[in-house]
């Protein structure tokens, strides 16, 4: 028996019905995995799916919320254990949690609040992004109560966990050598 080959509008049904299952699945899949759900539960085809610019960029704005909550312990949550953060304001490498949590315990003192003036988002695969730029931090001197704005350099590189969350794996920020 010989099988005739489907008519042209069946096959175009079938691949504007599976475009639209890829794309609802894969809408899903993204917005599960920035919220940290665990993408081992999910299918193959909806856990491959690459994070979106938009979600890399807003990694930042919870890193950002952190500091805000004036907790040092709640911005080192947002980096792996083995993160690597060459600060701003300090000449140290950190290179585990405690260092982390030092950094931010004086750095925080100064009530920063973080904005990125310019941004640029490499998305390597499902479970790498770096974002890489341009941001100012308000600083209020514990001491003295004079403001101040720091602009600098800086370069996320985030990893997604086996649970589904992203942490910071490598930070590095520095002042702007004009400024």
């Amino acid at each position: 028996m010989t099988r005739r080959p489907a008519a042209p509008s069946v096959r175009k049904r079938v691949a504007v019905a599976t475009a639209v299952t890829v794309l609802a699945a894969g809408t899903f899949a993204a917005g599960a995995g920035v919220a940290g759900a665990d993408s081992r539960g999910a299918s193959e085809k909806t856990s491959a799916k690459k994070p979106t610019q938009a979600q890399v960029l807003g990694l930042f704005d919870q890193w950002n919320a952190a500091l805000r909550t004036g907790d040092p312990q709640k911005v080192a949550d947002l980096y792996a254990k083995d993160a690597v953060l060459l600060p701003t304001v300090s000449d140290n490498v950190r290179t585990d949690r405690a260092e982390i949590v030092d950094y931010f315990e004086h750095f925080l003192r100064n009530k920063p609040a973080g904005t990125k003036v310019e941004s640029v988002v490499n998305v390597l695969d499902r479970d790498t992004a770096i974002d890489t730029g341009v941001y100012e931090f308000a600083l209020t001197d514990h001491e003295t109560g004079a403001k101040s704005i720091v602009k600098a350099r800086y370069t996320y590189a985030y990893e997604k966990q086996p649970n589904g969350t992203w942490l910071i794996v490598n930070h590095h920020s520095s002042k702007m050598p004009e400024g």
